[in-house]
């Protein structure tokens, strides 16, 4: 070994002595290229034997008798939920289970969760699913699922034990903040169904564009929606609050409905390869009208790049609260034709430069939830009370009267409930600050762009 290393030796000095005579330079590159090789290598065999000496070592001693195949799952599972929060080692069941959830229909809660801070935790609820009419909310940390601890629990352990079969019961206990002890929630399965995206009118001007997730119809049916309102709305409020986001090109693409050039955002990661950047086009652009986009802490991934990117360009408005923070790009790698691995590859980053990745997006003007104040007139309601006799007296009015009433009353309770699926009514206002505030934003916006 020593006159190995000795005659290494006196061969980069031969060279160092006949490179001088030409170029420093040429002296440095060549001299670290070759005491890197050999080192780089062994550096690797070494880590290998290690990591094969352990193996064995578990495999001998360990109490409870493991096969090979099982102790090498685990310490690609290990490796894997160790790199980041979104990287991990899909085992058979686990990648059948993300099959089933990329195809389309199936029994679960209707949430979508990620790890932030070390904590399993919900992105977002998905409207009119099990979970969103049980009460979970966006932030909710899942303490245990079932009788089952979620600590050191993976994203893909903890969304294999929420599925199940339609109408099977589940209990979930989660931390919330504000609240001082945790707080059950006992759900029923179901199908989940995803209507993505709906509109509805605001008074006589305002179009009210709600998208839920990013599956492969959005930027088809926000589209559809805008120019069928082209004609009499003059502003457009975008709700992406508890979007936990989906494909990247419905998030490039909406940006582009709004926005006729420059970057929309653009993905970087180590291999060149994996660099790509996604531009607007005026060829795609359907409307220029004043907009509002509506955030919170459950709005991710995609509804991040889609309100950062119309923030950077100047070209809306963002109101509501920070948003979650997931700007990394994963991509599924088979290993055999069983499993899988789940990867980061790269990041996204806006326009500007800067990146969503455990950062999010800050909207322009920060709105808490909650409910419009309401000052009651207390004048008004000492009058109810002295008028409460004459509503025992219209009790005393002939049946046939109240029959005809109440079938009067149905009809247009009947009516009132098919207008509420195509408007914003002042009640849905008064019960959304954040959506007021929008609202009074947007018409400020018009007014200043007339």
């Amino acid at each position: 070994m020593k006159s190995k290393t000795f005659i290494t030796m006196g061969f980069i000095s031969a060279a160092t002595a006949l490179a001088l005579t030409f170029s420093s330079t040429l002296y440095a590159n060549s001299t670290k290229s070759e005491a890197n090789a050999p080192t780089t290598e062994a550096s690797r065999l070494q880590a290998l034997a290690k990591f094969t000496k352990v193996i064995s070592i578990v495999e001998k001693y360990n109490v409870d008798e493991l096969t090979i195949e099982e102790l090498m799952d685990k310490a690609l599972e290990g490796m894997m939920g160790n790199i980041d929060a979104h990287s991990n080692f899909l085992s058979k069941k686990s990648f059948d289970n993300l099959k089933v959830q990329t195809n389309g229909e199936f029994g679960g809660l209707g949430i979508t969760v990620g790890i932030k801070d070390g904590a399993l935790t919900v992105i977002s609820p998905i409207e009119g699913t099990p979970a969103d009419e049980a009460g979970l909310e966006a932030g909710d940390i899942i303490l245990k699922i079932n009788d089952k601890s979620t600590l050191n629990m993976t994203i893909d352990d903890a969304v294999s034990v929420m599925r199940g079969k339609p109408k099977t019961p589940i209990d979930i206990t989660v931390v919330r903040k504000g609240e001082a002890n945790p707080i059950p929630v006992h759900i029923i399965r179901d199908i989940i169904k995803i209507e993505s995206v709906y509109s509805k009118q605001i008074g006589d001007d305002l179009l009210y564009l709600r998208v839920t997730s990013f599956d492969k119809k959005v930027v088809r049916d926000v589209a559809k929606a805008i120019n069928e309102h082209k004609d009499h709305d003059k502003g457009i409020v975008l709700d992406l609050r508890n979007n936990p986001g989906g494909l990247l090109d419905q998030a490039v693409g909406l940006v582009d409905i709004f926005v006729d050039e420059g970057n929309i955002v653009s993905q970087k990661g180590r291999s060149q390869s994996d660099e790509k950047r996604y531009d607007a086009s005026a060829r795609t652009t359907v409307t220029k009208m004043p907009l509002v986009v509506l955030v919170n802490g459950g709005s991710a991934s995609a509804s991040e790049i889609v309100s950062g990117a119309l923030q950077d360009h100047k070209r809306g408005i963002v109101l509501g609260q920070k948003t979650f923070g997931k700007g990394s790009v994963q991509v599924i790698l088979p290993v055999t034709d069983e499993e899988a691995i789940k990867l980061t590859i790269a990041r996204y980053y806006l326009p500007s430069g800067r990146t969503i990745q455990a950062v999010g997006v800050t909207p322009d003007i920060i709105v808490e939830p909650g409910k419009v104040p309401h000052h009651e007139n207390k004048f008004a309601i000492k009058e109810a009370d002295l008028k409460k006799h004459l509503e025992s007296e219209l009790k005393k009015v002939d049946n046939t009267k109240n029959v005809q009433s109440n079938k009067e009353s149905t009809n247009k309770n009947v009516d009132k409930e098919k207008i509420d699926k195509t408007i914003i009514t002042e009640e849905q206002i008064n019960n959304d600050i954040q959506l007021k505030e929008a609202i009074d934003i947007l018409k400020a916006l018009i007014i200043v762009s007339k």
